[in-house]
Order: structure tokens, then sequence, then C-alpha cells
């Protein structure tokens, strides 16, 4: 049997608590989606005044990146570079930077997703969040 690293609620709660801070010290509005290694929603946050449609975004993008074992963005380059066809890659749906996978000991623990401001911000929340791990 291996041993795997997994994000427990109280990790969740750490990165969403982190992520929050840091997207309030910006001003800005997003929802916050953490996910297990299998991309199943740990914790759902919709900060005030964030988009409707970001609540969907945000844990689309942090499924794609658990999925993945990478960040959501190595996947809209792939599609923007010409490789239309992964368009057709079966449950990845948020194949938009954001979203950012949770790595311990080369292992993926899970991933945050953001959705809300600009992609290089979303990321910028998710980071900040998976720092508060101290990992």
């Amino acid at each position: 049997m291996q041993t795997k690293q997994v994000l427990s609620l109280d990790d969740a709660r750490a990165i969403a608590t982190a992520a929050e801070a840091e997207a309030r010290a910006n001003n800005w509005a997003v929802t916050i989606a953490v996910v297990d290694d299998g991309g199943h929603l740990l914790w759902l946050q919709r900060l005030d005044n964030a988009a409707p449609v970001s609540a969907y975004i945000a844990p689309a993008k942090a499924r794609t990146a658990a999925l993945g074992r990478r960040e959501s963005k190595g996947y809209e380059d792939m599609i923007n570079n010409g490789r239309a066809s992964f368009l057709s890659a079966p449950e990845l749906e948020g194949m938009l930077e954001g979203g950012v996978p949770v790595m311990v000991n080369g292992q993926c623990a899970g991933a945050v997703g953001v959705s809300g401001v600009k992609s290089s911000e979303d990321v910028q929340i998710a980071r900040a969040g998976i720092a508060a791990l101290k990992i």
C-alpha cells in the first residue's frame, strides 16, 4: 500500500482564508474553490459582488488542475497554440488560467481555483491560499 497526502477540512479552510485575505487586500471580488485530488469540491466561497458565473468557473478550474496535476493555464496555452482538439478532453471544463494544484512531496493533494478578476490575479490569489499550508 502506498501513502498519500490529502487535504483536510482545516487545510481547505486555511487555503480559503489566506486566498480571501489576498483578494480583499486587492479589493477583488472573486470565488475561491478548493478541491481534493479527484477534483471533488471541499470548499466554495463567493465573495460579495463576485459575478455569479464565477461560482461555476472557479471549481472547474480547480478540478482541471487537480485531475491534470498541473496548472490549468497549461491547457489554455495548448488550446491557444492551435491544439483545439484538446477541447474534447473528458472531464476538463475549466481549461482557463486560475487553477493551481496543491503539490506535496511530488503528489497532488488537491487544487485551488479562483475566478473573478484577470487570470493572472486569479492565480495570485490561489497561490497565496496554497502558501498558507507552508508546504
